[in-house]
């Protein structure tokens, strides 16, 4: 099996809120120095010239002007740990998407996915071949089972699935497949195979009827994506 490099792309939604706040984060120091240049310059051949009175009043009024700045200083501070915070925050839900995004995909089978489980085989013989209802049969044995992804011959089974019988083919997915019917199945392997495999299950059932059944566990086992499209036509 190849390895799959993973790529990592940048979310262009978060882009502009990046952009605003650290825009805003900029606007706000700009301020700040402007304002502390403003509260620093004073003059020395003004303070030559005043007078004893007026330099107190002076000194009075740089003072209230520095307390001014500084708080202002402490609100623009709090002011950017906000937008950090929103910057933070907004990462943190964008990662959450994307993983709950993941998810549903993996849930809704498009995307390949791997893991234990097991896999049957199912051959035609002369005395009995299979059909698409021994197929539906198997296929809801093992989601009974807990089985968290299945195929056959690689073709994902989801809700959209269809399989139907057309002469000597069983279609599934709109693909014309033939024996030997090779179904996969992700989930406790152990359990899986011992709901196929207790008395009067799928495989006493039709080995009896002389259907020729093998399963195996496997704990990589790999199926491929659903390649078909989903549409809803009454969902609302």
């Amino acid at each position: 099996m190849n390895d799959k490099k993973k790529i990592f792309k940048i979310d262009k939604s978060k882009i502009p809120v990046s952009i605003t706040i650290c825009i805003m984060c900029f606007i706000i120091v700009y301020i700040m120095c402007i304002q502390f240049k403003t509260a620093g310059s004073i003059e020395e051949s003004n303070i030559e010239t005043m007078r004893e009175n007026e330099l107190r009043e002076a000194l009075a009024s740089w003072k209230q002007e520095y307390e001014d700045v500084n708080k202002e200083l402490q609100s623009n501070k709090n002011k950017i740990k906000e937008y950090q915070d929103k910057i933070a925050s907004n990462d943190e839900a964008g990662e959450l998407l994307e993983e709950e995004y993941k998810n549903a995909k993996m849930l809704l089978g498009l995307t390949d996915v791997q893991g234990t489980g097991i896999i049957i085989t199912l051959t035609d013989n002369s005395e009995a071949k299979f059909t698409s209802e021994q197929l539906m049969d198997l296929i809801n044995e093992l989601n009974s089972a807990g089985a968290e992804a299945i195929s056959i011959n690689d073709q994902r089974i989801v809700s959209m699935t269809d399989i139907f019988d057309v002469g000597d083919f069983i279609m599934i997915n709109g693909k014309r497949l033939t024996s030997p019917y090779t179904v996969k199945a992700i989930g406790d392997s152990t359990y899986l195979q011992s709901a196929l495999s207790i008395k009067n299950g799928y495989l006493d059932k039709y080995k009896t009827d002389g259907y020729t059944i093998s399963i195996t566990t496997d704990n990589n086992v790999y199926i491929n994506k659903y390649e078909g499209e989903m549409t809803l036509n009454y969902v609302k």
